[in-house]
């Protein structure tokens, strides 16, 4: 069965459940990872500073920007090069807004910790953006979805590679996805 027809094939509550237990499993492999990678737990609180001013300019800010350009995107050129499958609208649409933000709240601290505090503290910048971006799968047939997904991974990363700071990215990672599902829920 054609990812599609599969993804057509689930309900709402299916597709949300699927994407609770990838970011449980994302949640447990940076524990374990940072069992065996770090030299001790405590080396995650370097990752977390709480820096107002760097979330401000290094997440709020450019992740603010990309929504703005994703929404122009989404106005100016045709739907189906935005098509994902059906993932995201089954996702958010008819979500509440707190449902829509646990969901984004989720999802951006599970991958930061894993691409970000994880894999990129460990193997480097370019192979965490790389692999974020290949983990988005359901974006690799459809180019535009591909080019943005890749951008804004390498963005998370520099952002990372730029502060150091988990908070930026966990930051930038949710309002991105928040104010998405947000505009996804209102179309």
């Amino acid at each position: 069965m054609k990812q599609a027809e599969l993804i057509q094939s689930m309900s709402a509550k299916e597709i949300r459940k699927a994407l609770y237990m990838s970011q449980l499993l994302f949640f447990i492999v940076s524990i374990i990872l940072s069992y065996f990678l770090f030299n001790h737990i405590s080396d995650w609180t370097t990752f977390f500073k709480l820096d107002i001013q760097q979330i401000v300019y290094f997440g709020i800010i450019p992740a603010v920007i990309i929504v703005l350009f994703e929404i122009i995107l989404y106005k100016f050129v045709p739907k189906q090069h935005f098509d994902d499958g059906g993932i995201n609208k089954k996702v958010f649409k008819n979500q509440t807004i707190p449902h829509i933000f646990l969901i984004a709240f989720i999802v951006a601290i599970s991958e930061e910790l894993l691409f970000r505090g994880v894999i990129q503290t460990t193997f480097g910048y370019v192979f965490a953006s790389s692999l974020f971006a290949v983990i988005h799968y359901r974006y690799l047939r459809k180019p535009l979805l591909f080019i943005l997904i890749v951008l804004i991974s390498f963005l998370i990363g520099y952002l990372f590679e730029k502060t150091g700071n988990l908070f930026v990215t966990i930051v930038f990672h949710f309002i991105v996805d928040f104010l998405l599902g947000i505009y996804i829920r209102k179309t």
